[in-house]
């Protein structure tokens, strides 16, 4: 399980190791935040382009060759730039970068799920997250660290030698994991998978939960740059959101496998605390910058391991790429959709508002499902009673045994009567 854990350390430290750096070093802050919105969400609109292809490639030829193939290609990009070495080659390789990742992410994620038994996938996919958290929070320390060395062209050759490293490791350890036998699948039948509440809603947390990260990563260090914290400072506080991920993301997972945490109750959760987060993201200085990273940290941890798990087991083993793949397209959704998003409202009316609008769009939907539920219980409760199928409250004083002189045993506070064939009749049954 090792090499997928380091290909998820990879991706995670290729796209938040830059994406860090390219925060903290700008310098004209408001002008800027577009054309930096723009660079963060290249990486990832290839891999939205892209994931759910390699996910279905991983299902038909197994997710090893693709992980190995993704690993090589991010590799490639990465020297790419060292050689080149100029502004327009920066964004060539990002786009090159993305799209390796959309290979060697979903397939990774692939074998976890392969690997393990349905009863563990929440500590499967708990551990997966964990190192791919660590690979959050050694990114931007390391990002920026490697900055302040040699540049970019340091940081994206420590990049390709760590993704050649890896692709070397799983070929030697990684086990041959054959494809399993499909049934044909229709577009049609595709759509309604996919449509499907029970890949929907995890998916869609994913996906909040990714674009909180992404801002959170990309944008407070611009926060800490306008604060006047220097590069290597803004990566330690964006590394305190994922060393907050990395805690969580295990324990959750855990919990889920014993039962001491529902799917549903986790991501609603998690979701709220995500917003929470992103609304301190808003309050000037040092303290509103850690308050937020360490509550969007604990959000996502919370619903990475959960939503993953959740897809996970409802789908069946021989479209696990695909699915993994679909995933990790509406993940990418949020991931490239969230930096836009804050930075078309930065640019028109400041950073906190923005961090404030990704909040109340994450929020929206768990706050209506407790409101739909909170609605929904009492007119249940009504009709149950309506129907005779609910307890009603004991009269006062105690009841005489037998449900009182005369009356057959039933149930407490039901008035029972029985007809002439012996058919018990409940209180509403004799008004018909």
């Amino acid at each position: 399980m090792w090499p997928p854990h380091a290909a998820g350390f990879t991706t995670a430290f290729g796209a938040h190791g830059v994406a860090a750096v390219l925060g903290g070093d700008t310098d004209d802050v408001v002008g800027s935040l577009l054309m930096l919105g723009a660079l963060l969400a290249l990486y990832d609109g290839a891999e939205v382009l892209l994931k759910p292809l390699f996910g279905s490639l991983a299902d038909r030829i197994g997710a090893r060759p693709v992980m190995i193939g993704g690993l090589i290609g991010f590799a490639a990009a990465s020297a790419a730039y060292v050689v080149a070495d100029s502004p327009g080659w920066l964004w060539a390789a990002r786009l090159g970068q993305g799209a390796a990742a959309s290979a060697f992410s979903p397939s990774a994620s692939a074998l976890v799920a392969r690997l393990n038994p349905a009863a563990k996938h929440g500590r499967a996919f708990g551990s997966y997250g964990f190192y791919k958290s660590i690979g959050y929070t050694l990114g931007p320390l390391l990002g920026g660290a490697l900055m302040w060395l040699g540049g970019l062209r340091l940081l994206f050759g420590v990049m390709a030698a760590l993704a050649a490293l890896v692709a070397v490791w799983a070929l030697l350890a990684v086990p041959a994991v054959p494809p399993l036998p499909r049934r044909r699948q229709t577009v049609l039948d595709l759509a309604r998978r996919l449509a499907d509440p029970v890949f929907l809603r995890p998916t869609a947390a994913l996906a909040a939960a990714t674009a909180a990260l992404s801002v959170g990563v990309g944008f407070l260090p611009v926060s800490g740059a306008a604060a006047g914290y220097g590069t290597v400072a803004t990566g330690a506080a964006v590394s305190v959101l994922a060393l907050t991920a990395a805690v969580v993301q295990p324990k959750a997972g855990r919990a889920l496998d014993e039962g001491r945490l529902t799917t549903g109750r986790g991501l609603t959760t998690g979701l709220l605390v995500t917003a929470a987060g992103l609304g301190c993201a808003a309050v000037p200085g040092l303290p509103g910058i850690l308050l937020a990273a360490v509550l969007i940290g604990a959000g996502t941890g919370l619903i990475t391991p959960l939503g993953f798990a959740a897809l996970a087991t409802a789908t069946p083993k021989e479209r696990i790429g695909q699915t993994m793949g679909s995933a990790e397209l509406g993940r990418e959704l949020g991931d490239a959709g969230g930096p836009l998003l804050v930075a078309g409202v930065a640019t028109a009316a400041g950073l906190g508002t923005g961090y404030a609008v990704l909040a109340a769009v994450i929020a929206a939907g768990p706050l209506i499902a407790l409101a739909r539920a909170g609605r929904d219980v009492r007119p249940r409760a009504r009709r149950a009673r309506r129907r005779g199928t609910a307890p009603r409250p004991d009269p006062p004083g105690p009841a005489p045994p037998g449900g009182g002189p005369g009356k057959p045993p039933g149930r407490a506070g039901t008035s029972c009567l029985r007809s002439g064939t012996g058919t018990p009749l409940t209180a509403r049954s004799r008004y018909r």
